[in-house]
């Protein structure tokens, strides 16, 4: 498959969907499908990212990771549906895009094995091999999850441009968490291969990031105020600052509720919090080794989504 062939467009909003659990830790589906009617149905949604970290993929099974893809893909009909692939092992990487593939996905995106954390993301050899060992392995392009740099999972501008020139790269979701990085990271890829979608990912940096120039945006945040991303990106289209600013200062208070507390790996059981109080799901309980948010941080969250829903800021059907 060359990059003309089945090349999904995800320019524009991209949600990546929290995954609700009932009280035995089982998956609420019904509550899941009224998640997508809010987040991924839109037609301001452009593509649906399933199985990553808002979706605690890592906790799922093969099987729960297959009916997560299959029952998206019934509810969302053509947009583009992506998969997160979280592995430890190029087999084990292999196997689980296989399954997503057959399951219906469009592209699968890869995060970086575990064992590229020590130090092997820092040079080019190792994550070229890994990605070129997955993208011939299946018939659907791929994707390249960027981690923050601090994590040790990032990888280095040369080595990303040498991912990007690889025939089915399609998309950078960009996390690396520095602006300088971003854009070093944005300018590499795009002189590689200009058709490789950079997406915006960084949730502290989602205006400078579109100002400086992206391809459109990638959150789990997208799952609780879906109407302000696409603001964000229709604002940036346009090219209009002033918009994009204040369409920030509406979405600050959410990110801040949402990101700003101590510890980080909270924030998508945050968002399920959030998701709880406009009464879409039930349980915003996480599958262990994570925890239930604090009562009186839910509070706070309960409160922030409070007012933005009085303000229109978010607004369930």
């Amino acid at each position: 498959m060359s990059k003309a062939m089945k090349k999904p467009d995800l320019r524009g909003v991209t949600v990546a969907t929290v995954l609700p659990f009932r009280d035995d830790s089982s998956i609420d589906w019904d509550g899941y499908a009224r998640v997508l009617d809010y987040c991924a149905c839109p037609d301001s949604i452009a593509a649906v990212f399933v199985n990553g970290h808002a979706g605690e993929a890592g906790s799922l099974s093969d099987d729960e990771r297959q009916a997560v893809i299959e029952r998206t893909r019934r509810q969302i009909g053509g947009k583009p549906l992506l998969a997160g692939i979280i592995a430890h092992s190029t087999a084990e990487v292999i196997h689980q895009a296989q399954l997503a593939e057959a399951a219906g996905a469009d592209c699968a995106v890869l995060f970086p094995p575990a064992p590229l954390g020590g130090g092997a993301s820092a040079t080019s050899r190792t994550p070229m091999a890994f990605v070129q060992a997955v993208a011939s392995a299946i018939g659907i392009p791929v994707s390249i999850f960027q981690y923050p740099l601090a994590s040790g999972f990032g990888y280095s501008p040369e080595t990303l441009a040498k991912i990007a020139a690889l025939d089915r790269v399609i998309a950078i979701k960009e996390g690396s968490d520095t602006m300088l990085a971003y854009d070093e990271n944005r300018r590499a890829v795009k002189l590689a291969d200009p058709s490789v979608a950079i997406l915006p990912s960084n949730f502290n940096w989602f205006l400078p990031q579109l100002a400086v120039g992206g391809d459109g945006i990638l959150s789990g945040l997208v799952s609780l105020a879906p109407h302000l991303f696409a603001a964000l990106w229709q604002a940036s289209l346009a090219d209009d600052l002033k918009a994009m600013r204040a369409v920030n200062e509406r979405l600050y208070p959410i990110v801040r509720a949402i990101y700003g507390p101590a510890p980080i790996m909270d924030m998508h059981t945050r968002m399920k919090v959030g998701l709880k109080a406009l009464g879409l799901i039930r349980n915003a309980d996480p599958r262990p080794p994570l925890l239930p948010v604090l009562p009186a941080l839910c509070d706070a969250i309960v409160t922030t989504v409070g007012v933005a829903r009085a303000a229109g800021d978010i607004r369930p059907a």
